[in-house]
């Protein structure tokens, strides 16, 4: 009998792969720090959790898939959140174009007080799903703007200095994001004017 290990025609091990400071390593503890801040801002633009599912799938891969393994500045957070946003924003419009979300899908995933009226709660659910509709019909930039204030709580000074831009450009954008809103859900809520 031959004591010497067979490698022909036999599977091996893969190599281990190398560690040090490649984009791997890097990419697994960022993932593993900010997955949850992710998933969360895709939710509240998607009301969906498969979508916010995806999203978060979607921002990571295309993060692995950037060259040279500087994916991102020394602050992930700000990076991711945008990336995010922008994800779900595009799932929104996707909606629109397939019209794949049935109402009764998402209403379970909406927050609502359960002492409301059944119709009442139908009515807050209806309006969110034109919000988030309309949100995909507005150009990019606003749809960020609004989504970052709106849904995730920043202040038009934070939003300003995370997108390199001016607090009156903000003030000016979200103001005009608002009355289309307001006029996509004026059916629901009646004419304010």
């Amino acid at each position: 009998m031959d004591d010497r290990p067979e490698t022909e025609g036999t599977l091996q091990p893969a190599a281990a792969p190398p560690t040090g400071t490649g984009p791997e390593p890097d990419l697994g503890r960022i993932y593993r720090e900010h997955h949850g801040r992710v998933f969360r801002a895709a939710y509240r633009i998607t009301g969906n959790a498969q979508d916010a599912e995806d999203v978060l799938q979607t921002v990571f891969l295309r993060l692995a898939r950037r060259e040279g393994g500087t994916f991102l500045s020394d602050s992930p957070v700000h990076y991711l959140h945008r990336a995010a946003v922008n994800a779900a924003l595009d799932v929104v419009r996707s909606r629109r174009a397939a019209r794949a979300t049935a109402l009764d899908d998402v209403a379970p995933t909406l927050a609502s007080d359960p002492t409301e009226a059944p119709d009442r709660r139908r009515g807050g659910t209806e309006i969110r799903e034109r919000i988030r509709a309309e949100l995909g019909r507005v150009n990019a930039k606003a749809a960020e703007i609004f989504a970052l204030r709106y849904f995730e709580g920043y202040g038009n000074h934070e939003i300003a200095r995370m997108l390199g831009t001016s607090r009156s450009t903000i003030n000016v954008t979200l103001h005009r994001t608002r009355a289309r809103l307001r006029e996509a859900i004026a059916p629901f809520v009646g004419d304010p004017k």
